[in-house]
Parts: structure tokens; sequence; C-alpha cells
């Protein structure tokens, strides 16, 4: 950690310039004695990316940042926000603390975080943030966490881990066990000094595997952001064998769209089948992540189109967590349907169907755009059709 970075002088360069041509500053020679062309553009770099993903970072003054990786890897605030609001007590282990954000958000729930980062200037640059937020509840461990876990008699009300995705050739991995660290491997040796665990991981593993990697899972979050998965939570309770909470949860700027049902009733609920009607309705992302077709038809009352297609319909207008269309048409997929549509821009989906968004474009010559929704999917006979929308 360069701390002449921290003088005022380079500081009131990186806020005035944090959105400049970063090539141009590379080319120029060394503009403050002690602070390297790249270091400079590493903070400027870091700097830009926090603008929306870390603004209490990016708004607050004197704040060093790490490489740009670190802060690509690292929890926006939204989903550290929302990490924070599930546990309680007293004491909590961050042992993969990178960059310090959720560590951050924990410590306003809990009265002391532990934060372990095994890279030692990382480290660093998160306790010199802590104190520049004004979080003094937040002990800096500069070393493994885990080799911390071994040494310590301390007992935690929950350790926190987010494995990394990648492996020690930085290849990445889709099984957590082989995440860094291995956490099935390691999970005993977690529940020696605590009862609660939660775990994030990538949204790209899967939730079926990772239950069977795991032991005691309690409950599962799957946390979108504008309609984009951005992570998956489990938290793990010491001796819990009882049913799994499924919690689909997708934020926006104003508001929290939660969406739960239970592991175990999925398979059995009952659902309807029918022809489109009058709206379509299309799970967010994180219900798709989370796999609760069933659950969702059962609890809003709508009728799905088809076994795969993950499109629901009604005659009422239903207020449903994803987006809403009001069907205008309904074609059977056939070589001459667009064009007798005479549609050159469109909003195309597509969902349980043989034919990619991209090749139908290039198919039916029609441009992305306009006001129009074309679903390209499959009904409950199984036959391929097009459902033409509008915004209801």
């Amino acid at each position: 950690m360069n701390k002449i970075i921290l003088n005022t002088g380079v500081q009131d360069f990186i806020n005035k310039n944090w959105s400049t041509d970063i090539v141009s500053v590379l080319l120029k020679k060394q503009f403050f004695e002690g602070v390297s062309q790249k270091e400079l553009v590493q903070q400027l770099e870091a700097k830009k990316r926090c603008k929306d993903k870390l603004p209490s970072w990016f708004n607050a003054p004197n704040i060093y940042y790490p490489n740009k990786l670190n802060v690509e890897q690292t929890s926006s605030e939204q989903t550290a926000r929302h990490k924070s609001k599930l546990i309680s007590g007293k004491t909590l282990l961050d042992l993969t603390g990178g960059f310090g954000v959720d560590s951050y958000f924990f410590s306003k729930q809990l009265d002391t975080v532990f934060h372990c980062e095994i890279n030692s200037e990382l480290s660093e640059i998160a306790k010199h943030n802590f104190e520049i937020l004004g979080q003094k509840n937040i002990i800096c461990v500069p070393e493994d966490g885990l080799q911390f876990l071994k040494k310590t008699d301390e007992k935690f009300d929950w350790i926190f881990i987010d494995p990394s995705r990648r492996n020690d050739n930085k290849e990445k991995v889709f099984l957590l066990k082989d995440c860094v660290p291995n956490l099935p491997k390691n999970l005993p040796s977690l529940f020696e000094n605590t009862k609660n665990v939660l775990v994030k991981t990538s949204p790209l593993l899967d939730i079926s595997q990772s239950i069977k990697e795991l032991d005691f899972v309690k409950e599962i979050h799957i946390v979108a952001i504008n309609n984009e998965v951005k992570e998956l939570l489990y938290i793990l309770e010491h001796g819990f064998k009882e049913d799994i909470s499924i919690n689909a949860i997708n934020l926006t700027q104003n508001q929290e769209v939660l969406f739960s049902f239970s592991l175990l009733e999925e398979p059995s609920a009952v659902v309807k089948y029918d022809n489109p009607g009058k709206y379509l309705y299309e799970p967010n992302s994180a219900i798709l992540k989370s796999g609760g077709f069933k659950s969702v038809a059962k609890a809003y009352d709508v009728k799905k189109l088809h076994q795969h297609s993950h499109l629901y319909t009604s005659e009422t207008l239903v207020d449903f967590p994803g987006r809403t269309f009001e069907i205008v048409s309904v074609h059977p997929y056939a070589k001459n349907t667009l064009k007798n549509l005479k549609l050159t821009k469109a909003n195309i989906t597509t969902r349980n169907f043989p034919i990619s968004v991209a090749e139908l474009r290039k198919k039916h010559k029609i441009k992305d755009g306009a006001d129009v929704y074309l679903f390209f999917t499959t009904n409950l006979n199984s036959e391929l059709v097009v459902l033409m929308c509008k915004k209801p």
C-alpha cells in the first residue's frame, strides 16, 4: 500500500480525473514523485468501477482502492446490505474478507466483525478504508481465515465465507469442492467455532449440486439486481435437518420483490396448463434460477403454457413477480409467420424453443426495439408458437 497516494495533491487528481481516458494517463510522464503512472491508473480505474457499485466508497474522501479485479469480485452495496439483514448476534468471522464490503455491512448489524484476508496489502487497504468510513468494530487479521480459525479459541455467532470460483491454476470451477478454499472439506472445522455459517457463491453454481455438497442447509437466497442474478447465499445451521426454504429476491432501486417456497413442496405442487389467455407472465431471473416453477404458478394462481416453457398465463391481471404482458395475438410458428406479421423491429424472447434469439433475428430480419414483444415458445400441445404481446 503506497501511502503517498493518500496525499492531498494525488487525491485531488484522482477525484477530478476518475473518468478520464486511462491510456492518456499511462503515456504521460510521472505526475507525482513516489507514485507510478501504473499505480495512479489503478486508483482511477477502481474508483470508476465503484461509482454505481459502491457509492459509499466512491463518495468518501481518502479511500484507497485495490486493483480493479478486487473491485469486480466484491459484493455490491445492494447485495451486501441485503446479506447483512440475514444475520443477528454479536460476532462474525469473515473468512475471505477481500476488499471488505460484506464485513462493513455485517459490522452495522453486529458488535464485532473479524475480517481475515490472506493478502496482507489488501488487508491493510481494507483496514484503512474501514477507518475512513468510521466503522471501528472491525478487526482486520492479515492471514488465511482457516489458519486463524485453527489458532483461535473464539466462538462466533456467524462465520461467513465466499470461496474463490477459480482453482490454483486460475481456472473457473463449478463445484464447491473445487473452489478455494474447499468448503465441503473444511465445513466440520467451521462448525467447531460456530453454529451458523453463511456461504456466498457465484450464480453459475448449480443449487441442487451445492445442497448435496453442503451439510445442514436451512435457507437458500437467490439475489438478483434489476433482474440479473448476482449471488447465491446458503444459510447453514449445525444440526438442521428439516425442509429447506428457498428465497428468490429481485432488488431494484425502489423495491425488493421476494418469492419464497419450500424445496420439498415444489415437486408435488399441482400446476394447471392452458393455452395463452389474455395475459402472459415471465418470472424474474431469481425465480428462474430457484427452480420454483410449480410453486410460483400455485402461489399466483396462473397457468403454465408447457411443462418446460416456464411462461404463465391468466385471463385476469395478476401482480406477478416478473415481467407482465398483454397478449395481442397467438400464431403457430411457420415459414411465413413473421413475414405475415410485417414486423421489422421487436423485442424477442425464447422459452423452450429450438432456435436462438440471434438466429431468429437473422432468419426473419427483425431488429431489436419498438413496443412489440415476441415470445417464441412451446404450448401445452408441444407445438411451436409465437406470442405477440404488448405492455399492459
